[in-house]
């Protein structure tokens, strides 16, 4: 086990670092992440790729870290320092909140999109990988994506 978590953990820790820039956040993902590979090991139902499945955990463990941090943020009621862009920086560190602020709205709003964008975009797995893991036919998978993009693109002020 511990060769597995061994070699995974650099692939984990980029997918946790295409959500959360900042080191430290991502690598609090990335440890969430091989945790719940670990345990969660012999679920693998071989449906889809191993990579694909190691990817929606990570996503998963990176999104579920930036929701802690945000609401770390707010109960301490912290203020970020002059000069730093409160839409791209975290109070907590660094932290993307653009793009993690509009994930949120995405998932939100138009909840079915939200896998097969962040496997696409985040994750980098092909539109067929994704087709895979969702279960979703190959056009209903490039269909959604081009939906989220649009969705993140105008939230986002076209810079994604």
């Amino acid at each position: 086990m511990d060769r597995l978590l061994a070699k995974l953990r650099p692939t984990v820790m980029r997918r946790c670092s295409r959500f959360l820039p900042h080191h430290a956040d991502a690598e609090e993902a990335a440890q969430d992440a091989l945790l719940s590979i670990s345990t969660h090991l012999q679920e693998y139902s071989g449906r889809g790729s191993f990579l694909g499945w190691v990817t929606v955990i990570a996503s998963n463990a990176a999104r579920a870290t930036y929701r802690s941090m945000r609401r770390r943020a707010e109960d301490s009621h912290a203020v970020l320092t002059e000069g730093v862009d409160p839409r791209t920086t975290s109070v907590i560190a660094g932290t993307r909140l653009d793009l993690m602020e509009s994930l949120a709205a995405l998932e939100e709003r138009h909840p079915a999109l939200v896998e097969s964008f962040v496997l696409r975009d985040l994750g980098d797995l092909t539109y067929l990988q994704v087709a895979e893991i969702t279960g979703a036919p190959l056009g209903t998978v490039k269909d959604r994506i081009h939906q989220a993009r649009r969705f993140m693109r105008d939230r986002l002020g076209g810079g994604f």
